[in-house]
């Protein structure tokens, strides 16, 4: 169990111990920013469960540009046996034009096991606004943009296919508390073949001055998927996260 967890960790290690260091070898007028979330649930006895989420945030900010990546994953198993896999990553690098305008590149990858695709990608390009700068206790910025998604069928299936998107998102941040914090995330993707919508609700509460508790409840909808496979899937989780 423990060298099937490695071997799913082990990516996402490695990339962000390298990002991190890297990032650090940059010039001094670097805004640096890096976030771990980590949550773990191992049974044993009757029953052998095994289920991991991890997620991976780096951000870095030079004058006008801002960049991003961040890697999500969570694994589950019983009795030694895998049950779900999934890794998304996502890049994006941001130019403002203004504190309140902004374009945004981005891409993504998603290896789903369990989803009846290989991997979906997709790439593109957004314009955005920051609401709400009035607000000390508010956030609010939203994006609209087009872009290309490949999507990636399952071995010797076929389904293979790409299409254009168009790409509509919104990011909400209310800072409940001195130490309690409110986030909302919405985006939807929609193809001529597909529209894939995610939304995350989740509540932080400040353990310590760098360490959070996370309660998460994340829903992914996709309109049209293989046969046999469920289009929404919804994922609740208690984590820990620790900022440097």
């Amino acid at each position: 169990m423990v060298n099937k967890m490695g071997k799913f960790l082990g990516t996402a290690a490695v990339a962000a111990v390298a990002s991190f260091y890297a990032s650090h070898g940059m010039a001094q007028d670097w805004d640096l920013t890096t976030q771990l979330e980590l949550g773990a649930v191992f049974t044993s006895g009757n029953t052998e469960d095994e289920n991991i989420r991890f997620k991976g945030e780096f951000d870095a900010v030079r004058d006008a540009w801002a960049y991003a990546f961040s890697m999500d994953g969570f694994r589950s198993s019983k009795n030694d046996e895998l049950a779900a896999q999934r890794l998304y990553t996502v890049a994006s690098a941001t130019y403002n034009f203004d504190p309140d305008n902004f374009i945004m590149g981005r891409v993504a990858h998603e290896d789903d096991r369990f989803s009846g695709y290989d991997s979906q990608s997709d790439a593109s390009v957004s314009y955005g606004q920051v609401l709400l700068r009035n607000r000390e206790d508010m956030a609010w910025r939203y994006t609209v943009g087009a872009g290309v998604r490949v999507s990636r069928g399952a071995t010797d299936s076929g389904d293979d296919f790409e299409e254009g998107i168009l790409r509509l998102a919104t990011e909400y941040n209310w800072d409940i508390s001195d130490n309690a914090r409110f986030i909302q995330n919405l985006s939807v993707e929609a193809g001529d073949r597909s529209t894939i919508a995610r939304s995350e609700t989740a509540i932080e509460s400040d353990i310590m001055e760098n360490l959070s508790m996370k309660f998460g409840v994340k829903v992914r909808h996709q309109t049209e998927v293989p046969v046999a496979r469920k289009k929404t899937d919804t994922e609740t989780a208690i984590t820990l996260l620790l900022r440097f």
